[in-house]
């Protein structure tokens, strides 16, 4: 999928997905009923789709002569594998706060009360967060796609003109934050609008009661996570894996402190507001990228124009 999109070729990622998850919707009543496997037959079919998607992608790989048979079990040398070893450790390092972070939210909530009306009215509130949040995290993947491509200084060879670089790629992040700010409004908008609808998953009027103010929050919370997806996105298409580790991790332990102050006054509002000081420490390690310490920003293009220029 990566290498695809890497070419900026999102469509065929697309079309094996699709085909992947038809051929799993299709495997799963099979086998489950019709077979009667159960669980198992679930977990063959998700197996079987799996397989052939990853067959689909080899083929295509070795078609495009993205990659050789000769090579494809040769170790890399340590030269190549030591970026890739740096830029996968970082973003393990986001990954587990990403994890701890939920995992720190799961156990406020269920600890807010016992009857599970807490935990009802947060899963709730969660699929109104997700509503706009599939669609702007999207433009992450946008993000770390046309970044890298734009900062790469393109010739035409018919015409001669000269497009990409390090100014132009200043000039499409700040578009793309705009956007992202714009379509996280638009969405915080539209999930404040369909709350009545979303909140009748629930018969419960005291699970209802309880997910209205988390939910005002988490539509909201668009706003930032539009900037914070897009941003974020920005950091991987630049190489700056650590930063974001950092960002994450720091993120983590500002939510892991609200997670112990807030639920204990306000219940699952209080969580939601964890969440929120979460997502604007995040938005706040965006913007020191994107104005102090990435490569993209001024300061940095600056430094290191300073450092070319210097006689050694």
């Amino acid at each position: 999928y990566s290498a695809f999109r890497g070419t900026l070729d999102t469509v065929t990622p697309l079309k094996i997905a699709l085909c992947a998850n038809l051929l799993n919707a299709i495997l799963d009543p099979i086998l489950i009923f019709r077979f009667n496997m159960g669980v198992q037959g679930a977990a063959i079919a998700t197996v079987i789709a799996e397989v052939l998607s990853a067959g689909s992608f080899l083929a295509l790989l070795l078609k495009s002569k993205m990659i050789r048979w000769s090579k494809i079990f040769r170790l890399p040398s340590w030269s190549k594998l030591q970026p890739l070893l740096r830029g996968g450790a970082a973003l393990q390092l986001r990954n587990l706060a990403m994890n701890f972070t939920f995992l720190a939210v799961a156990r406020a909530t269920q600890s807010i009360d016992s009857t599970g009306v807490a935990a009802a009215a947060h899963s709730i509130a969660i699929q109104v967060f997700q509503v706009g949040g599939i669609v702007l995290l999207a433009l992450s993947t946008v993000a770390q796609t046309l970044i890298p491509n734009e900062m790469i200084v393109k010739t035409d060879p018919v015409t001669g003109l000269v497009s990409g670089g390090i100014e132009s790629a200043r000039g499409t992040v700040r578009r793309l934050m705009s956007w992202g700010f714009l379509l996280g409004t638009f969405l915080g908008g539209l999930q404040i609008a369909l709350l009545p609808v979303i909140h009748r998953f629930s018969p419960l009027v005291e699970v209802q009661k309880a997910a209205l103010i988390p939910s005002y929050i988490a539509s909201v919370l668009q706003i930032i996570n539009g900037m914070v997806f897009i941003g974020e996105g920005v950091m991987v298409g630049t190489g700056s894996f650590l930063q974001l580790g950092i960002y994450t991790s720091v993120a983590t332990v500002g939510i892991t402190m609200a997670l112990a102050v807030l639920p204990a006054r306000f219940g699952l509002t209080g969580v939601w507001l964890s969440f929120g000081v979460f997502n604007a420490l995040r938005l706040l390690g965006v913007v020191l990228h994107q104005t102090k310490l990435g490569p993209l920003s001024k300061r940095m293009i600056l430094k290191k124009q300073e450092v070319q220029i210097t006689p050694s």
